[in-house]
């Protein structure tokens, strides 16, 4: 969706020849497969995170598209709403002291914008979901002024033809109608790139899967959505009913929705391909003048620009990127299901876990993909964003016994899977100083029974025992967060409560 976009009107031929044009998008792909054209092995992993932007008090500000001219780089790009922005960090080859230098680029990037942004009196805040939204924030009129979101967010409500529902059952109750997909605004997140041979694919993304619940379990960060105190990661619920294009006759009739975790381990990329075209009808039938099979024929590489931009607008949690650097196509597992921050140290430490332990189930002898239903993966993906920390997950029993078992996250991924992280980074060849270090975040975390989620929720109570209203404790938590954000130790080491008496309004 990174693409220009020219906003506009389409008619019932753009769409027959739109359609036409996936079709021999979807067939190149296969030949390019079939022939072997792909990347050979490159061990690189890329990362983008989304941010928001936010006021002395805690309230977001609707700058981006000023923030962006002072900060005057391609490293950051607009986001579907003006409080958004997006950096890109390039990609890195996974081995030696990686994470460090990706903390140091990230810590240098995030500053530079931070010092930018308060030219404005912004600052910038990386959190799953900015506390202190207020459903009039989230309105067509502060969709950023990119012309791509304005057409996504108007074939969105065509699709669905009536207003969006946001139901959420948590620790409160949310109930609430918008009239635009800007509530997909509220979600700010880390997405995790990691280039794989076909050969390979299934397995990592089928592992991505499965490590999905314990990802989300011990990196939740969303708890609050206009003031009430919901799932303890809430992005994924708010994400996949703001985009819905089902009005609810389809979603009884079983229609997937385009935000999705799946319903099947795979065997290969193209099966999520050509999911994509089968049950998804496009959003932006935009064509491009390439033919793909011409190229193709011609000895080329086709850019394959409609299954891309179509791939685009369905928002798998693990989603399948087709991509070509230096003349050469490759393939990516995208891993979105992690809010943003808390800090730096916290994103690196999130990310060590993830391609560690990615790398170590993919190349198991005994996959767990094999050993867990699929139903049990989303349903654990569910439990991990409503109870986060606490939640519990069904596991493959050790040992021969077969079958699965009720296991809490915490002990999961204590005895089980930072093991297997720190195998799979001595695989990527990542030095053990850093290893241990990003690891041993994740590790405290657990001890702790913290991440910035429970943090969070227990500053947010700890201000309203003192007396602050919902409005003001939900600020004051906020203004407290961007601080110990900005000083950087991780957020289980975050003192829980506010530094000083709050003045309430």
């Amino acid at each position: 969706m990174g693409e220009k976009v020219v906003a506009g009107g389409f008619d019932l031929a753009d769409r027959q020849r739109y359609r036409d044009k996936l079709r021999q998008c979807l067939t190149g792909l296969e030949r390019l497969l079939s022939q072997q054209r792909f990347d050979r092995p490159k061990n690189l992993m890329g990362l983008e995170i989304e941010l928001n932007l936010a006021g002395a008090d805690g309230l977001p500000k609707m700058l981006n598209g000023q923030v962006l001219e002072r900060i005057a780089s391609r490293d950051f790009q607009t986001e579907l709403a003006m409080f958004n922005l997006e950096v890109n960090i390039a990609p890195h080859r996974l081995g030696g002291r990686v994470f460090d230098r990706l903390a140091e680029e990230l810590r240098t990037s995030l500053a530079y914008a931070d010092r930018k942004a308060g030219e404005v009196d912004a600052g910038i805040v990386m959190i799953g979901i900015l506390p202190t939204l207020d459903r009039d924030d989230l309105v067509s009129s502060n969709l950023s002024e990119v012309d791509r979101y304005t057409l996504l967010n108007d074939q969105i409500v065509a699709a669905r033809g009536e207003e969006f529902t946001l139901e959420i059952d948590g620790v409160e109750r949310l109930s609430c109608t918008s009239k635009s997909i800007v509530p997909e605004a509220a979600c700010t997140s880390v997405q995790l790139h990691l280039q794989v041979t076909p050969d390979r694919f299934a397995d990592v993304w089928n592992a991505a899967q499965a490590v999905a619940a314990p990802q989300v379990a011990l990196g939740a960060n969303s708890p609050f959505l206009f003031g009430r105190e919901l799932w303890r990661e809430s992005r994924p619920p708010v994400f996949q009913q703001a985009t819905d294009t089902r009005p609810p006759e389809l979603q009884a009739q079983g229609v997937r929705p385009r935000t999705w975790f799946g319903e099947r381990w795979i065997s290969s990329a193209y099966e999520l391909f050509e999911e994509n075209l089968r049950y998804f009808p496009a959003l932006l039938p935009i064509c491009d003048e390439e033919d793909p099979l011409d190229v193709l024929a011609a000895g080329g590489v086709p850019q394959l620009a409609e299954l891309v931009l179509h791939n685009g607008t369905i928002y798998r949690w693990n989603r399948p990127v087709y991509g070509i650097a230096d003349g050469v196509p490759h393939l990516r597992v995208e891993n979105r299901v992690l809010p943003a921050g808390p800090t730096v140290t916290d994103v690196v430490a999130n990310a060590a876990f993830y391609y560690g332990v990615v790398r170590a189930l993919a190349e198991d002898s005994r996959p767990v993909w094999t050993r867990l239903p699929f139903e049990a993966a989303a349903a654990n993906f569910d439990a991990a964003c409503r109870d986060g920390i606490d939640a519990r997950l069904q596991w493959p029993r050790r040992g021969r016994l077969g079958g699965t078992t009720e296991v809490d996250a915490v002990s999961l991924v204590r005895d089980e899977l930072l093991p297997l992280a720190e195998a799979g980074l001595d695989a990527w060849g990542v030095e053990p100083a850093d290893r241990d270090l990003y690891l041993g975040v994740i590790e405290e975390r657990c001890r702790r029974r913290t991440n910035g989620a429970s943090w969070q929720v227990a500053t947010y109570h700890r201000a309203l025992e003192a007396g602050l209203s919902r409005d003001a404790a939900l600020a004051a938590t906020t203004r407290r967060y961007a601080q110990l954000m900005r000083q950087g130790e991780p957020a289980h080491t975050w003192p829980v409560g506010l530094p000083e008496p709050v003045l309430t309004r």
